[in-house]
């Protein structure tokens, strides 16, 4: 297809060549990166879950299994969102306003720290780490006050925090489009 693309993978260079917004190219590369490097690590958790457990049949592995993708999806899916969203716009063509882009683009790169967030506010206080018992390290610097508040959030709900950069996203979209 000349005029358009061809899939999510044909989205990225076709939004990068599209978008007159340098902050949207820039995030359209950066989460390329992301999306790739994130999709990595889901695979290869795959792939050492299934080698741990290929002896057993089943069941809750299988649930186990599944859920590395849907999380690795939900991760991915927000990210590459708003680059998707701006090629779809392109190729139908729907005139952007570079603010719109930009706009994006904040939310995309937000999004992306709220994923580094999430997995600091997840961090449990003690843990163990090649046998040894391990204390997170206290807050310090000038993102203290942002630590220590990310540190006050349960781990279990420390996924709130990505949530909410997923939604920044849509709202944006809403917004500004």
């Amino acid at each position: 297809m000349a005029d358009g693309y061809n899939g999510v993978l044909g989205a990225f260079p076709y939004a990068f060549r599209s978008s007159r917004s340098l902050l949207f190219k820039s995030y359209v590369l950066v989460s390329a990166a992301a999306v790739g490097l994130v999709s990595l690590f889901v695979l290869m958790g795959v792939v050492v879950l299934v080698g741990n457990t290929a002896a057993v049949q089943g069941g809750s592995l299988t649930l186990s299994r599944a859920f590395y993708i849907v999380v690795g999806l939900l991760v991915v899916l927000p990210a590459v969102a708003p680059t998707l969203v701006v090629a779809r716009r392109h190729r139908r063509g729907i005139e952007s306003r570079d603010e719109y882009e930009a706009a994006l683009a904040v939310a995309g790169f937000l999004f992306l720290l709220s994923l580094y967030l999430g997995l600091v506010a997840s961090m449990p206080e003690t843990f163990v780490l090649d046998g040894e018992t391990v204390t997170r390290p206290a807050p310090s610097g000038v993102f203290a006050p942002v630590v220590a508040l990310l540190y006050a959030i349960p781990p279990a709900l420390s996924w709130v925090v990505p949530l909410v950069g997923a939604l920044l996203i849509g709202a944006v979209h809403r917004l500004f489009g």
